[in-house]
């Protein structure tokens, strides 16, 4: 099991049932049997997608992962392609042991530093160096935290403009638009720096609504937005202008031998918890796979639609909440989703959420809320609406437990909500 602490949170049946859906996700989603179902040999084919690229015509084959399915991806990539690999770098946010071929690199999340834009210009230098040609196959693979991994320049400048836009509230998409403008490697660039060679784009969808060009900020995606967009998104915080600016990658020759396949999506979590919970006895709706607004309000109001329905209902949410951070705890957007609903929950309710990366904000990925954290905050005299003012639902979980460990799961596709009841 991926919920390193299931044993401990499974004290009752509707904690077990929603515990259970939640790994049918985070299965769903595992980074190696997604990258084999996307990619294999078939006679003297490469299969990638429904495409098939003849193993003659292929001169090389380069590999270049990214983001925080990186490793994983990359060890997959390399007993499928096997001698036919030529090299390859895998760009994570942990190490990995088990790659041969592949020059595993490690960087920091959320926030960029010198480690990352050493390990981005490697990236770059293999590319480069490799004098790619039109029947050579450069094979990308893009997860989420790409974004903040493929710093090229000013990681300084960056970590300012990200917490800043983070405390602000701004969408993915917004911080996005402006850290494509802010490195040589994203927005296009990823695409630029490997032509004329063919290269096709793994996509791992982070991002709500899929939206290619805003995952790990689209490194082989030609990018629909400019300078001045990523110049009205800071002036729409109140932000001061970033140095440095760059245009992304405007000519359509870089992008004419790029095709881009998205792999998983939140879609395939959610999809896989919804028959699951049918085949359990329970009437189970995706209720939204692109969730977003204000972590609190969106705790209260999945609160509020699962007690209007009847009993033996999930509903299930996939997206990306944000927390607009007016105190000075310490939160994550998931905890928050649940401490907001926790006040009104019901005897016979239950909410999970799921960072299903592992990570929310913290080292828990998610919590539980129901009527036993209730009790449970009740018996220490803990009051979640003045924990919900200081943006402190980390201090607040950490007092009463009932929070998901799980560690890095090696997977990413947003967040997730599991909305129950008996």
């Amino acid at each position: 099991m991926k919920i390193q602490n299931w044993k401990e949170l499974a004290t009752s049946d509707l904690r077990r049932t929603a515990l259970n859906l939640a790994e049918t996700a985070l299965a769903a989603i595992d980074t190696r049997p997604a990258v084999r179902r996307a990619v294999a040999w078939e006679d003297s084919n490469l299969r990638i997608g429904e495409e098939r690229l003849a193993r003659a015509a292929l001169r090389r084959i380069f590999l270049v992962t990214v983001g925080k399915c990186a490793g994983d991806a990359a060890a997959a990539l390399e007993e499928i392609l096997g001698d036919q690999l030529a090299a390859g770098i895998a760009l994570d946010i942990k190490p990995n042991s088990s790659l041969r071929k592949v020059n595993i690199l490690v960087g920091t999340h959320p926030l960029p530093s010198a480690e990352n834009v050493a390990a981005a210009h490697k990236i770059l230098d293999l590319l480069r160096a490799a004098g790619l040609q039109a029947d050579d196959l450069v094979l990308v693979v893009v997860s989420g935290g790409g974004s903040t991994l493929l710093c090229t320049d000013r990681p300084a400048e960056e970590r300012g403009l990200f917490q800043n836009l983070t405390r602000s509230g701004a969408t993915i998409q917004e911080m996005n638009t402006v850290r494509k403008h802010l490195s040589m490697l994203r927005g296009g660039f990823l695409a630029q720096a490997a032509y004329p060679a063919q290269v096709r784009g793994l996509i791992f969808s982070d991002v709500p609504g899929n939206d290619i060009q805003f995952i790990a900020s689209g490194p082989t995606v030609a990018d629909a937005t400019t300078i001045a967009d990523a110049e009205q998104v800071l002036a729409r915080y109140g932000l001061p202008p970033a140095t440095g600016w760059m245009e992304t990658p405007k000519d359509p020759k870089y992008f004419q031998n790029v095709r881009n396949l998205t792999v998983v999506s939140n879609a395939v979590a959610l999809q896989a918890m919804a028959a699951a919970a049918q085949s359990a006895g329970y009437a189970a709706s995706v209720v939204t796979e692109t969730l977003s607004g204000e972590a609190a309000a969106i705790g209260r109001q999945v609160l509020a639609d699962l007690k209007g329905r009847p009993g033996r209902t999930v509903l299930l949410y996939g997206g990306e909440t944000t927390v607009t951070v007016r105190g000075a705890g310490r939160g994550g957007r998931n905890l928050e989703v649940a401490l907001a609903a926790l006040p009104e929950i019901g005897a016979n309710e239950l909410i999970l959420t799921l960072a299903t990366d592992g990570h929310d904000n913290g080292p828990w990925s998610g919590a539980i809320c129901d009527i036993i954290t209730q009790a449970s905050a009740n018996q220490i005299h803990l009051q979640p609406d003045a924990f919900l003012a200081g943006n402190d639902s980390y201090g607040f979980f950490e007092l009463v437990g009932n929070y998901l460990v799980t560690g890095p799961t090696g997977a990413n596709v947003s967040d997730i909500i599991i909305a129950l009841k008996e």
